[in-house]
């Protein structure tokens, strides 16, 4: 018996008994399409992830003022008023800090705007020209105010596109005023749609103002900063960046090695390694459910293929009498096994392909579909087939013709 007619043999065999093999490979269909979405759900997560830590900036460095202590209680990091103008402008000094490419200096506070009869509470953030270039945002309407806008101090704004849409729900608001705290401001611009978030309020939902405006309109009279956003020179230069840096607000601060800085200098690279780190301890987790439910499938198929000696016992016990080799038996139970574990395989992709479509609009969660992984998936639900169905089909190939014939 060539492998053509084994295969066709086998084939035959599957349908013959088309509600037992659907459900021998049932355990396999439910290990290969949880494996594809488990893993799609976590390469989605970290997509998703570095989406939102790009929109924050690229090749970011963020410097935060230290904590505070107010009535023996602690603050948390940014409550204190460590960080100033000065400091941001010495940062600036390529003499001092060679690898770092733009710095944007910013004030943050919660304000009213309003609009006619409208008001909305956002977050005012208070900062230079650089701002737009440093934290990667691009201006979708109108412009970005200048440098000599900035260093005059105008009442000119940016929006961001949350923000314009609860003050200007129809229409551009581009040449429109808004008054904050008393102080009329021309809207000049509203920012492109960012999609990020930090751990305070959304990125979209913002107003940007000169440094020197957010003072007037807050009545902040100090140079204390909400933080400092820094551009280092390119990704090899970030950490080159990030110890300049260090060294010169711990000089400027006047801290010995022993004193705990008064500042904070997180970087987006160690913000997205962190939380794919995470997400990669969540999908194998995950992952290693699944493949559980993918060695349960194989031992199912182990199982029925036992139970298929059985039943045939006479079948084996005449083939061989009529001449067919332990060799061409064995072969034969082996390929039965190996169909049931690939089209289980095959299945179960196809659920997990299609999952991955249907679930994102159901749990507002990205699922990416990953090649290797599905590929990997169906390889490991043909190597169960064969794997598992290898004792049977020996079972099968020991059987001697007189004692296969005469069993009952």
């Amino acid at each position: 018996m060539n492998w053509a007619e084994t295969l066709r043999t086998g084939l035959a065999a599957v349908r013959a008994h088309a509600l037992r093999s659907a459900l021998t490979m049932l355990g396999i269909v439910i290990g290969v399409s949880s494996v594809i979405l488990t893993v799609g759900l976590g390469q989605g997560a970290q997509d998703e992830v570095a989406e939102q830590i790009d929109a924050l900036g690229s090749n970011l460095l963020v410097v935060s003022p230290g904590s505070s202590t107010s009535g023996g209680v602690r603050g948390g990091f940014g409550s204190a008023t460590t960080l100033t103008v000065a400091d941001a402008a010495a940062i600036a000094d390529p003499a001092v800090v060679p690898d770092v490419a733009r710095v944007a200096p910013a004030t943050t506070s919660s304000v009213s705007l309003v609009n006619g009869t409208t008001n909305w509470t956002t977050s005012l953030v208070g900062t230079t020209a650089t701002w737009a270039g440093v934290r990667n945002r691009t201006v979708a309407d109108g412009r970005f105010f200048t440098s000599a806008e900035a260093e005059s101090g105008a009442r000119v704004m940016v929006l961001g596109p949350d923000t314009a849409d609860e003050l200007f729900p129809a229409g551009s608001p581009v040449g429109r005023t808004v008054t904050v705290g008393g102080r009329a401001f021309t809207v000049i611009g509203v920012l492109d749609a960012s999609g990020g978030s930090s751990a305070e309020a959304s990125q979209d939902d913002t107003a940007v103002v000169p440094l020197a405006a957010a003072s007037a309109a807050t009545g902040s009279t100090g140079t204390a900063l909400s933080a400092v956003y820094v551009e280092a020179a390119s990704a090899e230069r970030l950490s080159a960046a990030y110890q300049e840096i260090e060294a010169l607000l711990t000089n400027l601060h006047d801290l010995t090695a022993a004193d705990e800085a008064d500042f904070t200098i997180t970087s987006q690279a160690s913000l997205l390694e962190t939380a794919n780190a995470t997400n990669r301890t969540l999908t194998v987790l995950l992952g290693g459910v699944a493949a559980i439910s993918l060695l349960v499938g194989g031992i199912g198929v182990m199982n029925i293929m036992l139970v298929s000696v059985t039943e045939r016992i006479r079948e084996i016990g005449l083939r061989k009498a009529l001449g067919a080799t332990p060799g061409v038996i064995g072969r034969q139970f082996l390929v039965e096994a190996s169909i049931l574990g690939l089209a289980g395989g095959l299945v179960g992709v196809t659920l997990g392909v299609l999952g991955a479509w249907l679930l994102p609009p159901l749990i507002d969660q990205p699922v990416s579909v990953s090649a290797p992984a599905a590929a990997l998936a169906l390889l490991t639900s043909l190597a169960l087939g064969v794997g598992f169905g290898v004792y049977p089909a020996t079972r099968a190939a020991r059987l001697t013709p007189i004692q296969a014939l005469r069993s009952e």
